[in-house]
C-alpha cells in the first residue's frame, strides 16, 4: 500500500472531527433560502421537501390496461374526441403496492375487466433501502399552465431531468421490443423544425428552469431530416447535454455524419446495446449488429462524442448478459462512462402480451442489482444502489453554491425512487484498475451532511469549505483504487457541479475541441451505472408521472 493512503486516513480523521465542531456552531440559525433567477420560488431546505406515500402496503392511483387500449382505439376512430383523456379520468383506478413472499406487487382491479397484478420487485428489503434513501421532491413547478395540463398525468414537482423529442417515427430496423413500435403504426409522423423549436422554446420557459438533457429520439432520430438543425438550436437556446438514442447505424457509416453531428453540439450518444458478440445481437435481425456498434462507438469517440451504452433487459431472454456488457465498459474506460439498463416496459409492440409472458419477462430494478452482484461480484444490492433522485441532494448543494445569479438551476433527476437506480465504479483509464464507488465513499453518511450544509445556507466559499471536510470525512483511501487520490476526489466533484469555477473544459454551447480533450484528460472514469425503468400499462402508478424525471 502507498504511504500517501496512511497520510490521507489521518486527514480523514481529523477532517471529521473539524466538520463536527463546526456543524456544532453552523446548525444554529441557518440562513434563510434564496429565490435563484430560474425560479419564482425559493430553494427549498430539506426538511420542506415533500415526498409521496412510500412502503407498504400502500395505495395509489393506476390504469386498467384493456379500458385505455380501449380508449385510445375510440379516440383514433373518431368516435371520441381527445379530450376525454384530461377531462374523465379514462381508465382509472385504484392499485395496492403489498409485500408478498418477500417480493412486492401491484394488484388491481377493475370493474369491467377484472384482476391484474405485477411485480414490482423480487426482493422487498432491496426496495425498502431505495425508498428509504429518497431526498423528496423537488421545487413545484411553476410557470407551466399552459403546457403541463394532462388530467391526472400532469407533471406537478421539478422540471424532470431528461426531455425526450421524438424527431419521427420512422426507423432502419424492425425491432423487437420496440417502446415505440416504430414502423408499425401505417402512418409518418415527423416534426418539422417549427414543430422541434416550439417544443425546445417551451420547455425553456418552465420554471424550476433547471438544466436537463435534451435527448433526440425516434424511430430512429439519425434519419430525421432536421437531426442536425436540431441539435445545433437546442444548443443555442441553452441546452448543455444535447443526446441521441440511436441504434448507431447512421453513426457507423460515416465518421463525417459524426463530425458533422459533434460540431452541431452532440454530446452523447444513447446506444442501443444489447449484449456482446452478433449472437447476442441476433434478435434484432442484422447479422452483424455488434460489430456495427463497435464502429459506431469508435466512430463517435474519434469524433468527441460520448457512449451511453443502453440496454432493454427482458427477463430470461438477455439479462444474463448484464455482467458481459459490464465488463466491456471496464475494459474500454476511455470510450465507455456511463452504462443506462432499462427493464423491459410493455409498452408499443409488445402492450399485447399475455399475462404469462408478461409474468415470465417481467424485469425489475431488484433483478438488475442482484444480476450485478452475482454475474459481476461487485455491488451489494441493499447497500450500494441508490436512487436516481439521491442526486437531488447533490444538485442543492451546487444550486446553493452557484448562488441567486445563476441562469439556469443544475439538473436534477426528482423522480420517484421506484423509477430508477444507480451505482458507481471508479476506473483508473491507464491500468483499469476499479473499485464500487459506495465500498470507498459512505454515501448516506456524505449525503445526510451535505444536506446540513445546504440547509445552513452559508456563503459560498464557507459551503464549499464544509463540503470538502465533509468529502474527507466519509472518504476511506484504504478501500479506493491505488493510484486514487484525495485531490482526484475533490477533483471529481468540483468537475461534476462546477463549485470553484475552475475550468475543466467547457460542456456549454461554446464548447470545443479543445474542451473535449480537456474533460477527457481526467485519468480516472466515474462509470455509472444506471437502472431507469419506465411504466406500462400493468404497472402504472400516477404518484410516478407527477414527479416525472423524463418528460
Amino acid at each position: 500500500m502507498r504511504p500517501i493512503k496512511h497520510l490521507e486516513k489521518g486527514l480523514t480523521l481529523v477532517a471529521g472531527g473539524i466538520h463536527e465542531a463546526i456543524q456544532s456552531v453552523n446548525k444554529y440559525k441557518p440562513n434563510p433560502s434564496f429565490t435563484p433567477k430560474w425560479s419564482d420560488k425559493p430553494l427549498l431546505k430539506s426538511w420542506q421537501k415533500s415526498k409521496p406515500t412510500l412502503g407498504w402496503p400502500r395505495t395509489t392511483d393506476s390504469l386498467c390496461p384493456n379500458c385505455v387500449i380501449e380508449a385510445r382505439e375510440e379516440i383514433l376512430s373518431g368516435k371520441r374526441d381527445v379530450s376525454v383523456l384530461v377531462d374523465e379520468n379514462v381508465g382509472e383506478i385504484k392499485a395496492q403496492i403489498i409485500e408478498r413472499d418477500g417480493q412486492i406487487w401491484m394488484v388491481k382491479d377493475c370493474p369491467t375487466h377484472g384482476h391484474f397484478e405485477d411485480m414490482m420487485a423480487i426482493d422487498a428489503k432491496f426496495l425498502t433501502h431505495i425508498e428509504k434513501m429518497f431526498p423528496g421532491r423537488d421545487i413545484d413547478a411553476h410557470n407551466d399552465e399552459k403546457l403541463h395540463n394532462h388530467g391526472s398525468s400532469t407533471v406537478k414537482y421539478g422540471r424532470g431531468a431528461v426531455l425526450t423529442v421524438d424527431l419521427t417515427n420512422r426507423c432502419n430496423m424492425m425491432c423487437d421490443p420496440c417502446f415505440m413500435d416504430a414502423n408499425q403504426v401505417g402512418f409518418v409522423h415527423e416534426l418539422s423544425m417549427e414543430d422541434i423549436k416550439e417544443i425546445l422554446d417551451n420547455a425553456i420557459t418552465i420554471k424550476p428552469r433547471r438544466q436537463m438533457s435534451v435527448q433526440f429520439s425516434g424511430g430512429e432520430p439519425s434519419i430525421s431530416p432536421h437531426f442536425l438543425e436540431s441539435i445545433r438550436y437546442a444548443r443555442k437556446v441553452g441546452y448543455n447535454s444535447v443526446q441521441a438514442a440511436t441504434n448507431g447505424i447512421e453513426f457507423a457509416k460515416s465518421k463525417e455524419f459524426c463530425r458533422q453531428a459533434a460540431e452541431a453540439g452532440l454530446r452523447y450518444v444513447y446506444l442501443q446495446f444489447d449484449g456482446i458478440g452478433n449472437d447476442a445481437n441476433s434478435h434484432r435481425q442484422v447479422g452483424n449488429l455488434f460489430d456495427v456498434k463497435m464502429r459506431a462507438i469508435n466512430n463517435l469517440h474519434e469524433a468527441g462524442v460520448e457512449i451511453v451504452l443502453v440496454t432493454t433487459l427482458v427477463n430470461g431472454i438477455n439479462n444474463d448478459q448484464v455482467g458481459s456488457i459490464i465488463r466491456f465498459a471496464l475494459d474500454n474506460p476511455k470510450k465507455i462512462a456511463f452504462l443506462s439498463f432499462q427493464p423491459v416496459s410493455f409498452t408499443g409492440r409488445d402492450e399485447e402480451i399475455t399475462e404469462q409472458r408478461r409474468l415470465q419477462q417481467r424485469y425489475t430494478l431488484s433483478h438488475l442489482a442482484h444480476d450485478v452482484k452475482n454475474q459481476v461480484g461487485i455491488t451489494e444490492p441493499t447497500r450500494d444502489w441508490f436512487p436516481l433522485s439521491l442526486m437531488g441532494a447533490f444538485a442543492d448543494f451546487a444550486d446553493l453554491v452557484h448562488g441567486p445569479q445563476a441562469e439556469w438551476g443544475q439538473v436534477s433527476c426528482g423522480c420517484h425512487p421506484n423509477c430508477g437506480v444507480g451505482t458507481a465504479v471508479m476506473v483508473d483509464k491507464e491500468t483499469r484498475e476499479m473499485r464500487p464507488v459506495p465500498e470507498f465513499l459512505n454515501i448516506p453518511g456524505l449525503v445526510k451532511d451535505m444536506q446540513k450544509i445546504t440547509d445552513a445556507a452559508r456563503g459560498k466559499w464557507m459551503s464549499n469549505l464544509m463540503m470538502g471536510l465533509a468529502l474527507l470525512k466519509h472518504y476511506n483511501p484504504y478501500k479506493s483504487p491505488s493510484q486514487f487520490t484525495l485531490y482526484e476526489l475533490f477533483k471529481k466533484f468540483d468537475k461534476s457541479f462546477g463549485l470553484t469555477g475552475k475550468d475543466y473544459g467547457k460542456v456549454g454551447g461554446e464548447r470545443t475541441t479543445v474542451d473535449i480533450e480537456m474533460r477527457r484528460a481526467d485519468r480516472w472514469n466515474f462509470l455509472f451505472i444506471a437502472g431507469m425503468w419506465f411504466q406500462d400499462l400493468f404497472n402504472y402508478d400516477f404518484r410516478r408521472t407527477e414527479m416525472a424525471g423524463e418528460i
